[in-house]
C-alpha cells in the first residue's frame, strides 16, 4: 500500500533518502548511551556511599573497642591502687600497735 509520488518514489524511499532514518537510530543510540551512563554513575555512587558507610562503622567499632578498654584499664590501675594504699594503712597500724603494746609491756 505504498504511495507513489509523481515521481515514481514512495514517501519511505523520500525519508530513507532524506536521511530520517538515521536520525532515528541516531536518537536510539543517544538515549541508550545517556541510560548506560546514568547506570553507571549510579552504581558507582551507590559503591562509593556503601564504602563510606562501611569505613565510618568500622572507624566507630575500633573507637569504641579502645575506649573500652582504656576504661578497663584505668579501673584495674585504681582498684590495684586503692589496694595498695589499704595494705600499706593495715601494715602501718599494725605495726604503731605492736610498737605501742611493747612499748607499754617494757614499761
Amino acid at each position: 500500500m505504498l504511495v507513489e509520488l509523481n515521481n515514481g518514489s514512495s514517501p519511505l524511499k523520500n525519508m530513507a533518502a532524506r536521511g530520517r532514518g538515521s536520525i532515528s537510530y541516531m536518537a536510539i543510540v543517544v538515549v541508550v548511551v545517556v541510560v548506560v551512563v546514568v547506570v553507571v554513575v549510579v552504581v558507582v555512587v551507590v559503591v562509593v556511599v556503601v564504602v563510606v558507610v562501611v569505613v565510618v562503622v568500622v572507624v566507630v567499632v575500633v573507637v569504641v573497642v579502645v575506649v573500652v578498654v582504656v576504661v578497663v584499664v584505668v579501673v584495674v590501675v585504681v582498684v590495684v591502687v586503692v589496694l595498695v594504699l589499704v595494705v600499706v594503712v593495715v601494715v602501718v597500724v599494725v605495726v604503731v600497735v605492736v610498737v605501742v603494746v611493747v612499748v607499754v609491756v617494757a614499761v
